[in-house]
Formats: C-alpha cells, structure tokens, sequence
C-alpha cells in the first residue's frame, strides 16, 4: 500500500504557507519592546525558536506540541494496557528543548500546556502521574525548571479521551557564542548527523496509520518489540550534546532539529547552498516498519520521517570530528556525513538517490 503524509491528514504546502504570513506579520513588530530594553534577532524568524536580546543577554523562546503521539499512546494503552505517557511527557519536552538547541541556546525554565476535552482523559488510573512523571524526568535530564503551565479543558476543541500536549521555554545563548542562523554558513563546511532514537514527535499520523494496517500496536516486530513500545520509544535529547561542543570549544555554524519536513530540514538555514550526503546512520526498527507497512517511497520517507537522523550540526572544516567525539563522550551515536556545497539550494542525499530541492521547504 502506497501511503503519503497528506493522506495521512498532514500537509506541508498548506502549513508552510500560513508559517510564511505569520512571519511576515510578526516582523511588523520588531521594535515593540525597544523602549524597553529588549531588541529582537530578526534573523531568527523561521528558525525554531526566536532569539531576542535583553542588556547584553540573548535569550531564546519556543514553542511546540507533540502532535498526535498522544492518542497513540492512548490506543495503545486500550489495547494492550500498558501506559506509556511517561514516555509521551519525556517527548513533548524533548521536541520543546531540542528546537531551542537548534538556535544554539540551552534551557532554562519549561512550561507545560495540558489540553483536554472532557474529564475522561483523567479517569484512567494513573495516566497523569506518569505523564507527569516523564515531563518532570526531560526536565531533569535538559537541567531546566518546570515552572507551571496550564491544563484547560476544551470541549468541543479537543475530541473526548484525548490530550493535547504542548509547552514552551525560554532558554539562553552563552556568552562569547552567536545564535546559529546560518550567517557564517558556507560552502566546505562538514555536515555531521546525530543518530535519533526511533520515531521521535514527527509522523505519528503514518504511525497510527501504519499499526492499523498491521494488525495493531499489541502486534510484536521481528525483534520481540511490539509495535507500541517500538513506536513510542522516548526521543532524544540533544541538549547535553550542546552543552559539551561549547564545553570543548567546537565551532558550529548552524544545527538543525530533524523533525517535520524529515531530512528536507538540512537545508533550513536561510542559505543558497547545496547539502551534499555521502552516509547515513542505521534506520531504526520503528521507522522501517512504518516505511515497509505503508510501501512508503524513499522521497516520501526521507522527506517526512527522520529515519535514523535526530540531530545536524554544521561544522566549518576541521570541526566536524570534534562534534563526533562530543557527541560520544554523552552517549550518542554521530557521523560526519556530508558536505555544504556551492550551488542551488537543495538536499542531496547520495545513499538512497533522492535530491530535495529548494522549492520543498519553504519557512520563509
């Protein structure tokens, strides 16, 4: 079975193009807060956090949702009776602070948006502990304050016996270091990939689709695994890689959170360059269920799923090695994978034949 993220419910092009008119309206505010000592990072609008600068401090905020992870975690719970919103709070965490490394900056304090649509959600014994529980652990291990939240009920918004997962963060650039937006981006930098731990919080509408159509989440893949636990492995969290590449003074010169758009976020940086791939790490268990389940192509599933690939740093020449080693010395698996090139923009990923070009991803 041929399957697509639109047919999913997902499309790109519609909200692309509604992410480009918020920023063009938002950029009509810039100087708002100038009077009061605040001045905004223009540049950083369409990145995944905003960076702006207060006396002297650059501070970055984001915010993100999990998506539909959560009634994932839900069916399977149904089905199997095995609760997992532990791991669904360390991932609604995670898709927050990984977007706010991306601009270069490290958390400081999280807050937490809990959405539902009925009390029914919180009638499951236990379920919001352990939500709790794994949003307090990603907090613990992103070394960021909770600092509170809010937990509306949204009859009518949000569909009975589900939960809408978001949050926000505000986090800070060191100082001596620049937001990573691109500028210092150029051609013969090295492109290092940081391996992702499975499906992560993008594609879980192909995720639900794709347990569907193989008979459930209880169902067990060749490994022993089932289809929910392998699905709803907690993601990565790349916020002590950051912290030990300014440890050990590694240059950078953009990062990219490789979430919605798959491996088409290599060419996010504002840039008009060629992003060359000459290896790619392992694709996890989970992702190539999904891709083999939904006969997904490999344009369609390297341009919507991370397949193996969490994390990009780019790296001016002689650097990309170094992040290789910081990665190691935290417990994460990275490869000098590529190049940046001169040329048009676009992604080209040598090993699975697939070029995405610039006219894929547009942000801005």
């Amino acid at each position: 079975m041929t399957g697509t993220y639109r047919a999913s419910g997902v499309d790109y092009d519609v909200l692309d193009a509604g992410k480009r008119e918020a920023i063009a309206a938002a950029l009509a505010t810039s100087s708002f807060a100038a009077t009061r000592g605040a001045s905004a990072v223009d540049a950083t609008r369409g990145e995944p956090a905003f960076v702006f600068r207060v006396a002297g401090t650059q501070l970055a905020l984001v915010l993100e949702c999990l998506g539909t992870k959560s009634s994932l975690a839900r069916q399977y719970q149904e089905e199997s009776g095995v609760d997992r919103f532990d791991w669904v709070g360390f991932d609604s965490v995670a898709a927050i602070v990984n977007d706010l490394c991306s601009t270069g900056a490290l958390p400081w304090v999280i807050n937490a948006y809990f959405a539902t649509g009925t009390p029914s959600w919180y009638a499951v014994a236990g379920r919001f502990s352990s939500l709790v529980r794994g949003w307090q652990s990603a907090c613990e291990e992103s070394g960021a304050i909770w600092g509170g939240g809010e937990s509306p009920m949204l009859n009518g918004i949000v569909a009975d016996g589900e939960i809408d997962l978001a949050g926000c963060a505000v986090g800070c650039i060191p100082s001596g270091r620049s937001p990573l937006v691109g500028e210092g981006l150029t051609a013969g930098h090295e492109i290092v990939l940081v391996a992702s731990s499975g499906l992560h919080t993008n594609g879980a509408s192909l995720a639900r689709r794709a347990a569907v159509e193989a008979g459930g989440l209880s169902v067990a893949l060749p490994d022993g695994t089932s289809v929910g636990d392998a699905l709803l492995a907690p993601s990565a969290l790349y916020v002590k890689l950051m912290e030990r590449l300014y440890l050990d003074g590694v240059q950078l010169s953009y990062a990219s959170h490789i979430t919605g758009h798959g491996l088409r976020k290599l060419m996010r940086a504002d840039r008009q360059l060629t992003y060359r791939i000459g290896e790619l790490p392992p694709v996890p268990a989970s992702l190539q269920f999904i891709v083999d389940t939904l006969g997904l192509s490999s344009e369609e599933a390297f341009g919507t799923l991370n397949m193996g690939v969490g994390f990009a740093l780019f790296c001016p020449s002689g650097q990309a090695e170094r992040a290789v080693q910081a990665a190691r010395a935290v417990g994460q698996f990275a490869i000098v994978a590529g190049v940046v090139e001169e040329g048009p923009r676009q992604v080209v990923l040598e090993p699975v034949g697939v070029t995405f070009r610039s006219e894929e991803l547009q942000l801005r």
